[in-house]
């Protein structure tokens, strides 16, 4: 291996930083990796500087230092290097190192994107798309996400189908909305199998098709999105496009459930009420419908609320029962019938107190609202 002073090549020098931090015919070492890419970078290539700029900004090699990251990746940006003019763009627009600027980092990824950097070219399209740094102008987006999505740029393909799908920037195509999506999901983004999954199911821009449908939900579920596990968990619960399974019903729906989903919750409240696919288990019950019942979920304050009127899993109370059911009512439920079950056991006083706690319910969960 030689030492630096028997190549003055940038190139080389660039090679050698570059075996080094690979550990590529040469030990990996960091630390002699960024020396070989400050030779280099010193005598302008473009290529060590951009590397150089990666060191300082990860901290391999060097202490992180952002702002001589951005020096680097400034000197090889402005040599036109488009992975360079990316990165700073992504910089201004996150403002490490330098104040975030919107205007800037739209400069630098249009000029990455200009030369054909599809990472730029979807951040183009984001920027349009959303009026960041430029008004906002769907058409413009949608230019510049079908140009990274002709490069297989899955975030682009999902972006482009949405944008079919809406009717943003083109004319509403479902058609051309499966197939941006189908795209994407082949690569594995899990938006996308599960926007592909939505399709099949309505058949919108392809034939409707249960069991395909079941596939990309599937898909999109164990990579832990949990739509796609609700929904994977309603068509193990009505048996279409999978054999009828409660308990695996009652599994995805955990599964979203555990990341918050209030419908999620709702419905394995259902499950513990009914002992379908878990034991029967009203303490459960009552425990998922007060998170979905927190959430707002109309049908969860509900059946919370009949839990108390019945004692079910928590004992009797009328005055929380109404208070629940009073509020599902303020959320589009209609509860007339029950309230009036629930009035014909309380006084005068203990439904005022109850409707003092559904106020009270209203201030400790404003998100309802």
């Amino acid at each position: 291996m030689k030492n630096k002073t028997e190549t003055q090549d940038p190139e080389e020098q660039y090679n050698l930083g570059l075996m080094h931090a690979n550990g590529q015919g040469a030990p990996k070492d960091a630390e002699e990796a960024v020396e070989w890419f400050r030779l280099a970078a010193e005598q302008g290539n473009i290529k060590a500087q951009y590397h150089l700029g990666g060191m300082y900004f990860k901290g391999e090699g060097v202490t992180k230092d952002n702002k001589k990251a951005v020096k680097w990746y400034r000197l090889a940006a402005e040599q036109r290097y488009a992975d360079a003019q990316f990165i700073l763009g992504a910089i201004y627009a996150n403002g490490e190192g330098v104040p975030g600027d919107s205007k800037e980092a739209m400069k630098w990824y249009r000029l990455a994107a200009e030369q054909g950097q599809a990472r730029a070219q979807f951040m183009l399209g984001v920027m349009h798309a959303n009026g960041e740094g430029v008004p906002e102008d769907y058409k413009e987006a949608v230019k510049w996400y079908r140009l990274a999505a002709e490069q297989a740029h899955s975030d682009a393909q999902l972006n482009l189908g949405v944008m079919y799908a809406n009717g943003n920037g083109v004319p509403a195509d479902e058609k051309a909305a499966a197939k941006w999506y189908r795209m994407a999901a082949e690569q594995g983004i899990a938006v996308a199998q599960f926007n592909l999954a939505l399709v099949h199911d309505k058949g919108e821009g392809v034939p409707e098709d249960r069991e395909e449908a079941v596939k990309w939900y599937r898909l999109a579920a164990e990579q832990g999105l949990a739509n796609a596990q609700l929904n994977l968990g309603a068509r193990y619960e009505d048996g279409k496009g999978v054999p009828q399974d409660d308990e695996q019903a009652a599994k995805w729906y955990r599964r979203a459930a555990e990341q918050g989903l209030s419908l999620a919750q709702f419905n394995l409240g259902v499950r513990y009420d009914n002992g379908k696919g878990v034991p029967e288990d009203g303490k459960e019950a009552v425990r998922w419908y007060r998170l979905a019942a927190e959430q707002g979920h109309a049908m969860a304050q509900y059946n919370l609320g009949l839990s108390y009127r019945l004692g079910s899993g928590v004992p009797e109370d009328p005055v929380m029962a109404y208070a629940w059911i009073n509020l599902a009512g303020s959320n589009g439920k209609d509860v007339s019938e029950a309230k009036r079950v629930i009035e014909e056991k309380l006084s005068p006083e203990g439904i005022s107190e109850a409707h003092g706690l559904t106020r009270q319910l209203k201030k400790d969960y404003p998100d309802i609202y």
